[in-house]
């Protein structure tokens, strides 16, 4: 079933009251569930089974978690082709070590949402704009240059040494923005994973936003099920919905 047992909280916030916007990425503005199938797909084509959309993101889910969890240092694109050689192990195919490497490199080339770049560039001109991403940062530089903005801060699983949904990234994150002026009660935290963004922002009493990319898909996808789902502040299908409502929150 789609997932629709979420309420909004009730709240009197705009979000007109907010200094920065904090995202999540992949998944959010980068289209990473179609970049996973495309960068996959040397090892799909060569199972004798037949796997659908969703069977091969929930795999990547469960062998990427576990590995954040095992190895929490190392860097992304590392990790990825560790994910690599577990789903060819669980589907019974064989992968060479370039081929695992490859897919570790392929972050670059995963697409942007077609609504990301013009809703960052809009929203740049009313927020601070910061990424809090499970990624290295020569990975997040490709992605950066398809999503067109100069973001003010960045923070990654590289310069933290753990991943989402750890507290410690959380920290770090509201700990560097202290320096910068910004406050917790200034953020909005903006993001379409559950696991990894909205249940350990809700724990650091975050304001969030929820871009619900996958509304009319079941399940999700690319992210573990958090269990029950956190209450949210806002929620839009999309990054251009989002800047619709922000438009009107400054029409009222």
């Amino acid at each position: 079933m789609l997932i629709k047992a979420i309420d909004i909280k009730e709240q009197t916030m705009r979000l007109t009251d907010f200094k920065a916007l904090t995202f999540d990425c992949y998944g959010t503005l980068i289209d990473w569930e179609s970049g996973m199938v495309e960068g996959l797909k040397p090892l799909t084509a060569r199972v004798d089974r037949g796997l659908s959309r969703d069977d091969i993101l929930e795999a990547h889910a469960r062998h990427e978690s576990s590995q954040q969890a095992w190895t929490p240092t190392k860097r992304y694109s590392a990790l990825l082709a560790i994910v690599y050689k577990r789903l060819a192990e669980e589907w019974g195919v064989s992968s060479s070590l370039e081929e695992c490497a490859a897919y570790g490199r392929s972050v670059k080339d995963w697409p942007a949402f077609p609504d990301s770049a013009d809703a960052l560039q809009y929203l740049k001109k009313h927020f601070k704009l910061v990424i809090l991403s499970n990624v290295d940062n020569e990975s997040f530089a490709g992605s950066n240059e398809r999503l067109g903005v100069e973001f003010d801060a960045i923070y990654t699983a590289e310069d933290v040494g753990s991943y989402k949904p750890s507290d410690r990234n959380f920290d770090y994150m509201l700990d560097k923005l202290k320096a910068h002026g910004v406050e917790k009660q200034d953020i909005l935290h903006t993001a379409e994973s559950m696991f990894h963004d909205h249940v350990p922002g809700k724990r650091h009493g975050l304001a969030s936003c929820w871009i619900y990319r996958r509304h009319d898909k079941d399940g999700f996808g690319a992210t573990m099920n958090p269990g029950n789902l956190p209450d949210v502040n806002f929620r839009f299908n999309s990054m251009a919905d989002l800047v619709k409502a922000h438009q009107q929150a400054l029409r009222d």
